[in-house]
């Protein structure tokens, strides 16, 4: 074989440099004593950030060695030295080694000099630090063995596993980390459990890890092995997650039946339950044999440690495991519903998806080592912390609250609150004011500034551009200050909020080009302010958008007084990503009274971001000209308050509803949205008040005026002046009555809207009514014995006639038209049952004026042929006599031309 010279001289020159390379990163040999006691000292990485875990070895005075590492790549990523992990002395600390870790990192060992002047003694911390963002990746607490074992760092949550203690694996015990087992498989390329075995004290601890959304849950436990192809009925399973305050759970499940948890009415329970569900209520601990021991989101993957009892004290719900054989393991991922009324448990939903991806099974024998986690899950939204949209219309109320889930470790104690969200990313938009309203305190100066960590960036000999804020922009509740910022052509896509007197208490700023805000003219937050509503009115169409204010997988809102009987908008994204927009008519509170319409509704947009549901679109105020479908009656009257609700919800679909698709969060009342003047009210339930209302005007329409008619026209035979008492009174006890339902009615209403029919027809009979004892008061003399009757006095008739039927009719128009009124504002069952009642009232009042009038008929009959009672008295004209009847002119006329004396027999009157 010929061999060329050049070839040979470049390997001989790679080999060398790759040599010289490993002699600077390697054991420094017999030139570095072994002289410091940390010397020996092994350790495992605390998981800050960026999934760090791997091991750190002391090799001796001036290097150590990292093996079996992961990390995601950073920035400016270096070794760092401190005295303490926490934010002051962390900040302090210093580079301890030239060597760079700019890269991901799967499983890797390597060995690291330390820099010349630097020692062992000067460190008790040794940490991961980017030094851009000065974070904490991970870090090693240094100890030989005589003091106890430091606290963890604040970003980690305490743990009953994280403890010193003396092991074997070197001259000093390492930290038993909660991140760091003996053993690690991949379920799915999202989804892998970590275990580490103690079988002399019957117990295994469980790492389950996946990048999945805050709301999901992992779930993960062993098959019934009397089970055949059904190798999930009958499993004991562990569903784990994070609570809706970012608390990490863990509960014991048993599986009956591929459901969600349902209680019959005799109390049991089938489906995937939690043990204490079946058992009741578990008060020392015998059902739910899981034990939480830690857990945490990080860069988007959620991790929970747990212990659980090989062979658990519940034989009927928890399987025994025997470490030494193969056993059939199951797996799920999916949505979880948050606790409820009915459900005070997190569900855990259908996983949904291909088997090998959101759920599967397989064999494991827990006794063997495995180790298939070759470096660190990498998920694709990193992002957890809380989104808030700026809004023009609304301050943004800057506070300041405890560090609890900060996302840039290490940091202070105290950190900035947003409309009390801690440290959100904060979404505005070029072109729109964003107004803070500062109440931080006058130690907090907020500032919207280029530098990542704030505090002033001068002080740290860097540059910034400040945007807006200063030593001015500080106040407190009592005295709040308020600035206002406007992003921007020039504002960059991503600034920060941040204090002027303190580094890293803020986070992001997203800056994005035009939005909600100015592309719709009105905006109102709406019930509980979960939920805001954009509206822009146009001649004959109105854009509608709606937006939450926190996380889920659907929003919806409805028009009407409750999600029955109401038209309702669902927007969410389905699992390709693509955004819907449906309309609905709700009929009823389960989900096959949820109908959908064929609503014409354009320019449709639908996304989430960050969880946060935003849909929008276009539709005509009147929909459709045809009455025969339910969408038709959706009319939007812009002189007319729109009552809407909201609600949110974990997943929908646009096929195939069922209970999983109900709400976990609505609204609890309507808000009443004046769309022409752009605010909005809280609607009351003013049924009570229309109650008493409608009570005063029946008893006026329906009673009392009605009764004052029937008096004057059918007991003017009664002697003396009865008839006349009995009309006065009832005729002004109904107008008196009238006039305080119509004063109760718009006192409570707080002014009249005449657009309604109703209201049309209340006016109107109430002017009509009113004008009645105006008109009694003005009525001419009655003529003398034996004179024809005047025309003003047979006109007066005429129109006191007319008035006072037209009232009563329009009375009773306003009676049903109240009815109806009261049936299309609160949807009410009851309302078409009023309605048949007040039918029957006229119908049987109708047949009692029928009847009477046939009797006055008969009586006037009998009295022109001298079969009645009559008394002596003279003829003279009164009030008892019919003006408007024909036969009386005719009958006074005879009267007249006869010159005979007679004597009249009349009834007595007044």
């Amino acid at each position: 074989m010929n061999c060329n010279p050049l070839i040979i001289l470049g390997l001989g020159f790679f080999l060398f440099n790759n040599f010289l390379f490993f002699v600077s990163n390697a054991d420094t040999g017999p030139s570095c004593p072994k002289t410091n006691p940390f010397v020996g000292f092994e350790s495992k990485f605390t998981m800050v950030r960026h999934q760090v875990r791997g091991f750190l070895t002391i090799v001796d005075d001036c290097s150590f060695r990292v093996s079996q590492f992961d990390m995601l790549s950073g920035s400016d990523v270096h070794f760092w030295g401190s005295i303490a992990p926490d934010f002051d002395n962390f900040t302090d600390g210093f580079m301890i080694s030239d060597y760079k870790l700019n890269e991901t990192y799967k499983n890797a060992s390597f060995s690291v000099k330390l820099s010349r002047n630097v020692t062992w003694d000067r460190i008790q911390v040794l940490s991961i630090c980017d030094l851009l963002t000065e974070s904490d990746f991970g870090h090693v607490i240094l100890s030989n063995g005589s003091d106890l074992a430091p606290t963890l760092s604040p970003d980690l949550a305490p743990s009953p596993a994280s403890n010193y203690s003396m092991g074997e694996e070197g001259k000093f015990g390492p930290f038993r980390v909660p991140t760091m087992f003996d053993n690690c498989k991949v379920l799915s390329n999202d989804y892998r459990i970590r275990w580490s075995l103690s079988a002399e004290r019957d117990f295994i601890d469980i790492g389950l890890e996946a990048a999945i959304a805050i709301q999901n849950y992992m779930a993960f436990g062993w098959a019934d092995p009397k089970a055949n192809s059904e190798v999930m009925i009958g499993g004991d399973v562990a569903v784990a997650g994070f609570t809706e305050e970012g608390m990490p759970f863990v509960d014991d499940f048993y599986i009956t039946k591929y459901s969600e948890c349902t209680i019959n009415k005799d109390g049991s329970a089938h489906g995937v339950c939690p043990d204490t569900i079946y058992e009741g209520s578990d008060p020392v601990g015998l059902v739910n044999n899981t034990k939480l021991i830690y857990g945490h989101r990080k860069d988007g993957v959620s991790f929970i440690r747990y212990r659980r009892p090989m062979v658990s004290v519940d034989t009927k719900y928890d399987l025994p495991v025997n470490y030494t054989e193969n056993m059939t393991v199951i797996w799920a991922l999916g949505l979880m519903r948050p606790p409820d009324s009915f459900r005070p448990y997190y569900s855990p939903q259908n996983h949904g998806g291909p088997m090998s991806v959101t759920y599967g099974h397989l064999v494991l024998n827990v006794s063997e080592q495995v180790n298939e986690c070759l470096g660190p899950l990498d998920a694709a939204n990193k992002e957890d912390q809380d989104l808030v949209i700026a809004d023009a219309n609304k301050p943004l109320v800057v506070t300041t609250g405890p560090a609890v889930h900060y996302p840039n470790p290490p940091n202070p104690s105290k950190v900035l609150y947003i409309n009390k969200k801690e440290a959100p990313v904060l979404k505005v938009e070029r072109g729109v004011p964003v107004r803070f309203s500062v109440q931080a305190g006058h130690d907090v100066a907020l500032y919207i500034t280029s530098d990542l960590i704030g505090g002033n960036a001068t002080l740290r000999n860097k540059t910034e551009t400040i945007y807006a804020g200063g030593p001015e922009a500080e106040g407190v509740l009592a005295s709040p200050m308020e600035l206002i910022w406007e992003p921007d052509r020039n504002t960059p896509d991503q600034v920060y909020y941040q204090s002027l007197y303190q580094k890293k208490m803020g986070w992001r700023v997203q800056v994005v080009d035009g939005g909600l805000s100015d592309m719709y003219n009105n905006s109102v937050l709406l019930d509980d302010q979960q939920v805001t509503f954009f509206w822009t009115l146009s001649k004959d169409s109105i854009s509608i958008a709606a937006r939450g204010e926190k996380k889920s997988g659907y929003i919806a809102i409805g028009f009407g007084i409750g999600m029955v009987n109401s038209y309702a908008y669902v927007g969410w994204v389905d699992d390709t990503g693509k955004g819907h927009v449906n309309s609905y008519w709700i009929d009823g509170r389960d989900a096959s009274r949820v109908h959908p319409t064929n609503e014409n509704l354009t320019n449709i947009r639908c996304k989430s971001e960050n969880g946060i549901i935003t849909f929008e679109f276009i539709r005509p105020l009147k929909p459709c000209s045809h009455n025969d479908r339910v969408e038709c009656k959706n009319i939007i009257d812009p002189t007319t308050p729109l009552k809407v609700i909201w609600a949110l919800g974990t997943k929908w679909s646009d096929e195939h509803l069922n209970e999983k698709n109900m709400h976990s969060e609505t609204s609890h009342r309507p808000i009443r949205v004046l769309l022409m003047g752009g605010s909005a009210e809280a609607e009351q339930d003013l049924r009570p008040v229309l109650a008493v209302h409608g009570f005063m005007m029946f008893l006026s329409w329906g009673i009392l005026l009605p009764g004052g008619i029937l008096a004057a026209r059918y007991l003017k035979h009664v002697k003396g002046d009865s008839w006349y008492q009995i009309h006065v009174s009832l005729q002004y006890s109904g107008l008196a009555i009238l006039l305080l339902g119509l004063l109760f009615a718009v006192a409570e209403l707080r002014g009249l809207n005449i657009s309604s029919a109703h209201v049309k027809f209340g006016l109107a009979a109430i002017f009509l009514a009113c004008v009645q004892p105006l008109n009694a008061s003005m009525r001419p003399k009655k003529s003398a014995n034996g004179e024809e009757v005047s025309s003003k006095r047979r006109l007066w008739e005429y129109f006191h006639f007319i008035a006072g039927r037209s009232a009563i009719i329009v009375g009773i128009a306003a009676l049903f038209s109240g009815m109806k009124h009261l049936g299309d504002r609160y949807g009410d069952e009851n309302v078409h049952g009023y309605i048949w009642a007040l039918i029957l009232w006229f119908v049987i009042g109708t047949m009692i004026v029928m009847y009477l009038e046939y009797h006055e008929k008969q009586r006037r009959r009998d009295r022109v042929f001298g079969r009645s009672n009559w008394v002596l008295g003279n003829l003279e004209e009164d009030d008892s006599s019919d003006l408007l009847n024909p036969a009386r002119a005719s009958s006074q006329k005879d009267k007249q031309h006869s010159g005979l004396m007679e004597v009249q027999l009349e009834p007595l009157n007044r």
